[in-house]
């Protein structure tokens, strides 16, 4: 998913349209002025006006009781797998989730915790037989199985309630901790005609990114009880997480969230009219499933793939231009540039 998604030689980036992901996002005009006439305080001390404020409506929109404001969503899931578990417990988690494949093994290297990484069925959620044969054993052999974690969505896949609940309820019959990593949460909300609060509620701790479909320019928040808050934010501090003036940021993520989740649904039906165009061609091996949002995979040989890259730079269009392509529609692509891309796409002949 990750190949080729450096540019090389590409000094004027921003006459680009660009597909690699929706964090390539830029703040617009309005954005950049809310974040500008921002109120800010010392949030390492609790007094950031912005922080705080997000902290909490991020918390009352899913239904839980405090939030904390994070850099990244890689730290606030490893502040997650910190506050959940203690040296040598263990993480049932999807193969192909974000918190084993691509966060550098963070839990391990710093928490000193395992992972069993499950298999990921054709819908982007996890098999309930699969997480009870999981389990280990009270034997001092094993590792605690402590902590299940599910992803929403999933390479784009929104996955449906009745599939997580499974999930879920096959981790409680073991007393698991349940994390959702929902860098992309909003996203399966409106696909699936979910509200926030519904979908977070049977989790203990929700991670929320907001610098993906909801463009803000950086940050994640992560929820859960007072407790687990309390908990987690000692362990943001002890990671380097703590940031002071930092309601320059939390004010854009706060706008974010009050103003942008309702456009992810255009971004999932430029998605989708990508899909149909590259399959009328004939010429493009796409994946791109009914529970898809704002993501789409196109399938290439190395051969193919380098010379599609080098055909979407010369119409000004960046691609991850791997034997998997990841093509990811977001808010700063809008329906002209949609006609510029399934042009582009038309015209290679490599």
């Amino acid at each position: 998913m990750y190949e080729n998604l450096k540019t090389q030689n590409i000094d004027n980036i921003a006459d680009f349209i660009d597909l690699r992901s929706d964090t390539v996002t830029k703040p617009d005009a309005q954005l950049r002025e809310v974040m500008a006439a921002a109120d800010v305080g010392d949030d390492v001390y609790g007094d950031d006006p912005n922080v705080n404020a997000l902290q909490q409506e991020m918390a009352d929109k899913l239904g839980k009781e405090a939030g904390l404001f994070l850099p990244s969503s890689t730290q606030s899931n490893l502040v997650a797998m910190l506050t959940h578990n203690a040296r040598g417990d263990e993480i049932l988690v999807g193969r192909k989730y974000h918190i084993f494949k691509y966060e550098a093994g963070g839990a391990a290297v710093l928490g000193g915790l395992t992972y069993d990484p499950l298999p990921v069925q054709e819908d982007g959620g996890l098999n309930p037989d699969d997480i009870h044969a999981a389990i280990k054993p009270d034997d001092t052999h094993f590792p605690n199985s402590k902590t299940l974690v599910l992803e929403n969505t999933n390479s784009g896949q929104a996955i449906s309630m009745e599939r997580t609940k499974a999930a879920i309820d096959a981790g409680r019959a073991h007393n698991l901790n349940v994390h959702l990593d929902g860098a992309r949460m909003f996203n399966a909300c409106v696909k699936l005609g979910v509200d926030a609060t519904t979908m977070a509620d049977p989790f203990d701790s929700i991670n929320i990114c907001l610098s993906k479909g909801l463009g803000a320019p950086v940050g994640a928040v992560l929820v859960g009880s007072n407790d687990f808050i309390k908990q987690a934010q000692r362990w943001r501090k002890m990671l380097g997480g703590g940031m002071r003036q930092a309601g320059i940021i939390a004010a854009a993520g706060r706008f974010a969230l009050h103003n942008y989740v309702d456009d992810l649904a255009e971004d999932h039906r430029r998605t989708k009219a990508l899909a149909d165009a590259l399959n009328e061609t004939g010429r493009y091996d796409v994946t791109y499933q009914d529970n898809q949002t704002n993501m789409l995979f196109v399938h290439f040989d190395k051969e193919r793939a380098k010379k599609l890259g080098a055909h979407m730079r010369d119409h000004k269009i960046i691609v991850s231009a791997g034997t998997e392509s990841r093509i990811v529609l977001h808010r700063n692509i809008d329906d002209n540039q949609l006609d510029q891309i399934i042009s582009a796409f038309k015209s290679f002949n490599g």
